[in-house]
């Protein structure tokens, strides 16, 4: 455990999430000590376009792990930032006969205070990107457009 931080567990971690459905409907996924989330597929797909799609659920895995690398990262490096606010955008086609996710961009908008320095800001969201496990994880193309605010 680090001094002043929290405890991460060595390599390799586990995950599980189990699946149940009917022929028609929602499915329903479920992880220990999460609540159920139903999910369908998205308009695009014929779907009803109301729940959570399992393009909706890669994309905001890729925001959630920028944010949360992002925090950590900041906090380890003792920068004292306002707000994070991210949006992330997937793009999804056919690329070499299967249909993939080629391109994710985020654009994240970092909020400072007066005194800090922006380039500093500017260098860990860059750090947050790179060390994504999520988009590290992908073979699609990642972009960060990053913007620092101070104020």
């Amino acid at each position: 455990m680090r001094a002043g931080g929290p405890r991460v567990d060595p390599l390799p971690h586990h995950y599980r999430v189990e699946t149940s459905l009917g022929p028609e409907g929602e499915v329903w996924l479920r992880s220990e000590s999460l609540p159920a989330l139903a999910t369908a597929p998205p308009a695009a797909f014929g779907g009803p376009g109301d729940h959570w799609s399992p393009e909706t659920l890669l994309v905001a895995a890729v925001a959630d792990c920028f944010a949360l690398g992002f925090r950590a990262i900041a906090s380890a490096s003792r920068l004292e930032w306002r707000e994070l606010a991210c949006r992330v955008d997937g793009t999804l086609e056919r690329s070499e006969g299967r249909t993939r996710f080629t391109r994710v961009r985020i654009e994240a908008r970092l909020k400072l205070p007066a005194a800090a320095d922006p380039e500093r800001g500017r260098r860990l969201l860059e750090k947050a990107e790179k060390a994504c496990l999520i988009t590290n994880s992908l073979s699609a193309e990642v972009e960060l457009d990053a913007a620092v605010e101070i104020g």
